[in-house]
């Protein structure tokens, strides 16, 4: 059963998953699930509009500054928010402040919208989840409780640390950010959290495959340290982030309009 047949604009808020790392688009940008999510509502709703206001390495106190009341003005049908999983990967965090600054969010963004939809985000499978997982399910439990109190809605990616976006083949080669079949899946799952018939099976399992070598392993391992990891390291002792000074790709609530093909 549907919950809406006809939703008519939509607003995204977050950082880098919602922007759309590491998902390129046919002219070279950044598209990612929201994009493909628009894309799909707005084939069911003549003059569909949207807005993603998300920017890569946001915190969730710069979500809450910066994102937060633009998105409440905008007053859409659909708000996604997805953020403070960047506070949980640093080596130090205050876990109260990033609860408390999400509620101060949810509690901003309820009143202006038709349906606030959070997420509990996805992990890639390995020795980093591993590190950070009770941190990450303290910030999804507070998710949970905010959607009980709010009536907003929760999309669970994350699904225990079993689910299928675990699988590290569904991670570019950074670590942090999916790709494009990850994208997809995730749209799949929003679309149907959002109570619109099914499409494709967002949790159908990869091919069996086989791992690869010892060798080949660590060719990957050095090429992520010295490509992803490094860079990363470097920004946090100098208190760089990669989205300072970058705007949003869709800062207003505009028609959506297709990406041309290049």
């Amino acid at each position: 059963m549907e919950i809406n047949a006809s939703y008519n604009s939509f607003v995204a808020v977050g950082d880098s998953f919602t922007e759309g790392m590491s998902d390129l688009g046919p002219d070279g940008s950044y598209r990612g699930w929201a994009d493909v999510l628009a894309g799909r509502l707005a084939a069911r709703a003549p003059g569909f509009r949207y807005a993603n206001l998300a920017v890569r390495g946001k915190l969730i106190g710069q979500i809450v500054d910066e994102q937060v009341d633009l998105a409440a003005g905008m007053k859409a049908d659909v708000v996604t928010l997805v953020g403070g999983l960047n506070d949980t990967l640093r080596p130090k965090v205050d876990m109260v402040r990033v609860r408390d600054l999400l509620t101060e969010a949810v509690e901003r963004l309820t009143p202006s919208c038709g349906q606030l939809v959070l997420m509990r985000s996805p992990g890639r499978n390995g020795p980093v989840l591993e590190r950070f997982r009770p941190r990450m399910e303290e910030l999804y439990a507070h998710i949970d409780d905010l959607s009980a109190r709010h009536g907003a809605l929760v999309v669970d990616l994350y699904e225990g640390g079993t689910g299928v976006l675990g699988d590290p083949r569904l991670w570019d080669v950074d670590r942090l950010h999916l790709t494009a079949d990850g994208h997809r899946r995730v749209a799949e799952a929003v679309w149907r959290t959002l109570g619109l018939e099914p499409g494709t099976d967002w949790r159908a399992p990869l091919p069996p495959s086989v791992r690869p070598g010892w060798a080949t392993r660590r060719v990957e391992d050095a090429r992520f340290a010295r490509e992803h990891l490094g860079p990363w390291i470097g920004r946090r002792l100098t208190g760089r982030s990669s989205g300072d000074g970058r705007a949003p790709k869709r800062p207003e609530l505009l028609p959506y309009e297709a990406p041309a093909e290049p």
